[in-house]
């Protein structure tokens, strides 16, 4: 029997200050510049503050990209352009710096972390720090087994939860936070029509490297499948993860869990943080108050999602690339809303007029 009790989240998790948050609104309304003139930056920086706690808002200067990795048996029905088992190419690529998120969070100066849950590969052939929270190799297929067992479930939740006490521990000061995965959008796409009580059409989507149509019937099939597995366990959140998850998911689930714990925000990515944030918010209704969505990929997944929990993207570009390239290109947009909200002057006060002369 699980020692995990996920209903402590809901004791454990505050919302962010919103006195802190009115104050920072006062003092946008005393800036030169009018309110509301600055769009949407003016929620971001009012958001950021409120988060931290402090008016004016601090600057972000310890960011870092968290990506989680894994394979999904489901990958081997052909549902993605990706060969089944091979996310461990694009993780060397990622190490390797020659992925986009690489590319992105070189330029902004952000590291990346890369948290090996259930790649298909030897672990020995990654580093000993991506590899050291690792659960299994390969997650179930989802349509027609468990993706993991009750134990590798609650350990795949509890790396979650240690990754994100480790990055609170560190000082980073806000997590983008992303996936490396093949088949990680058809085991998002169940989480969602599972949670939103749709159809899987509603929810297949495309994928970070586009499928064919013949590849969207097969995703868009076996996401129906695996929603038959899914819907009787729709009450215990864990039981789901491991149902129809994988270890990557379950760990997203539990880093966006004590992430709001410790109060750390976090800029979620694409559809397989959306549905992992999803699942969070069914066990802590106050916990989405901590992420920021940083964009829309154009996944009907993600934007069922995010609709559901009430997160407007910051951006809509149309990338779809995942691994948190997304929440890299919102991320400077947090930064000139912190900037913002902190260095602009104040309207100088008008000097009281002089007494009347008395009689």
């Amino acid at each position: 029997m699980s020692s995990l009790n996920l209903d402590d989240f809901t004791d454990l998790i505050e919302r962010p200050d919103g006195g802190v948050r009115r104050d920072a609104e006062a003092r946008r309304e005393r800036q030169i510049v009018p309110p509301g003139s600055l769009g949407r930056l003016d929620d971001l920086g009012e958001w950021l503050a409120a988060a931290q706690s402090a008016v004016p808002v601090r600057p972000i200067e310890r960011p870092r990209v968290v990506l989680f990795a894994g394979d999904h048996g489901i990958a081997g029905l052909g549902v993605s352009a990706r060969a089944a088992g091979s996310a461990v190419e694009l993780v060397r690529e990622v190490l390797e710096g020659g992925r986009p998120v690489s590319v992105l969070a070189r330029r902004q100066g952000v590291p990346v972390r890369v948290v090996d849950m259930s790649l298909d590969c030897d672990p020995e052939s990654l580093p000993e720090d991506v590899v050291r929270h690792r659960v299994r190799r390969g997650s179930g297929r989802v349509d027609i087994e468990d993706a993991l067992t009750p134990e590798e479930t609650e350990a795949a939740f509890r790396a979650g939860m240690a990754v994100a006490d480790e990055e609170a521990d560190s000082g980073t000061d806000l997590v983008v936070l992303g996936d490396v995965s093949v088949g990680g959008t058809t085991v998002a796409g169940v989480l969602v029509a599972a949670l939103c009580g749709t159809d899987a059409s509603v929810v297949t989507g495309r994928g970070g490297l586009a499928i064919d149509d013949l590849a969207w019937m097969r995703k868009c099939a076996a996401i129906r499948d695996a929603l038959r597995r899914a819907r009787p366990v729709l009450g215990d959140q864990l039981r789901l993860l491991g149902t129809v998850g994988g270890a990557d998911l379950t760990a997203m689930t539990g880093f966006l869990l004590q992430a709001a714990v410790r109060k750390l925000p976090v800029v979620l990515d694409g559809v397989v943080t959306a549905a992992c944030a999803l699942v969070a918010q069914r066990v802590a209704f106050r916990a989405p108050d901590w992420w920021l969505a940083a964009h829309d990929s154009g996944e009907p997944g993600q934007a069922k999602a995010l609709d559901r929990m009430a997160l407007d993207p910051v951006l809509s570009h149309g990338v779809t690339v995942g691994e948190g390239a997304g929440g890299l290109l919102a991320l400077p947009l947090v930064q000139a809303a912190a900037a913002l909200a902190a260095e602009l002057p104040e309207v100088p006060a008008k000097p009281e007029a002089p007494a009347a002369p008395a009689e």
